[in-house]
């Protein structure tokens, strides 16, 4: 159940807080002020949509958890790539219904047991932004280990 309706910012605590400034045609530049920011273009030219937007936030997320995992272990990755690919429904709003992100992690002595449990407490137990979406969207992944 949506629980969308009118309100003031007094009613949450501001744990987040950026702006948003329309830029012409469909592009919005977003981020904390004083900050670096990003650029979003509802036609996909001069930067992601918002969909694309979400999927690569929850890609980043996911990435940084696998990092951070892989660095505990002392498996540094030398290199680490995310491939998304995203199903969306058809009618309106046409919602992201599923994800798959493609790891592909390059390191030294990294094993491949290791690495698939980082991706998969990323994925379902760390990332801030999967557990932010819709917890019935299948999220789906896969590894290619390279060995630097």
């Amino acid at each position: 159940m949506k629980n969308d309706r009118p309100g003031s910012a007094d009613e949450i605590q501001h744990h987040l807080e950026l702006a948003m400034h329309w830029r012409g045609d469909l592009r919005f530049e977003s981020g904390k002020e004083g900050r670096p920011t990003i650029l979003m273009d509802g036609n996909s030219k001069d930067g992601p949509s918002p969909p694309e937007t979400l999927i690569s936030a929850l890609a980043g997320c996911t990435a940084i958890d696998v990092v951070l995992i892989l660095e505990k272990r002392r498996t540094k990755p030398t290199a680490l790539e995310v491939t998304i690919r995203a199903e969306r429904s058809e009618g309106k709003p046409r919602r992201v219904t599923k994800v798959h992100l493609a790891y592909r992690i390059t390191g030294k002595g990294i094993e491949r047991d290791q690495a698939e449990r980082a991706i998969e407490l990323a994925v379902t137990k760390y990332c801030t932004v999967r557990d932010s979406m819709d917890p019935e969207m299948p999220v789906l992944w896969s590894l290619e280990l390279v060995e630097d």
